[in-house]
């Protein structure tokens, strides 16, 4: 899977796609330091170990590096950045049932402009799996040779 590139500059504005989640009782927000273990142990339940291994560690920055979409107190998706690499956007997920709610694009959305605030001006989208995706909702182009990228030498135990 081959990384793709963002201008965080140009981060399209999308309200009515966080008013319409908002209607929906859906919440985008920041992580908290308390959330680390219930958020990564449903990590690891939903996507797995090496995606909870990433979550666990966008706990350690500071402010925290996870995004979350939670309907009440109903985890439906995460998002994470800043973590396997400096400058890297992922994981991130959404539960395969609230998939098609625009909550992707909206974690997406907040977590990329979270790193835009906080000084870059560009990210990498790492190990892309839905390029079409990317390329539509932020303008994400392919970055040539890049794969297999950062992604290749996971432990598999």
């Amino acid at each position: 899977m081959s990384d793709m590139l963002v201008n965080l500059l140009k981060l399209p504005h999308d309200p009515a796609l966080f008013q319409r989640l908002s209607e929906d009782g859906v919440r985008i927000f920041r992580a908290l330091t308390p959330d680390q273990i219930a958020v990564t142990e449903w990590v690891r339940a939903q996507f797995g170990k090496q995606a909870a291994g990433e979550c666990m560690a966008a706990f350690a920055r500071q402010p925290v590096a996870c995004i979350l979409a939670a309907r009440g107190r109903t985890l439906l998706g995460y998002a994470c950045y800043d973590v396997t690499y400096r400058n890297f956007f992922g994981p991130t997920a959404v539960l395969e049932s609230e998939r098609g709610k625009g909550i992707g694009k909206a974690l997406l959305l907040t977590a990329l402009g979270s790193m835009r605030d906080v000084g870059y001006a560009y990210a990498i989208i790492g190990g892309v799996g839905p390029a079409a995706f990317y390329e539509k909702t932020v303008g994400a182009v392919l970055i040539p040779d890049s794969t297999p990228g950062v992604y290749c030498d996971f432990l598999q135990l």
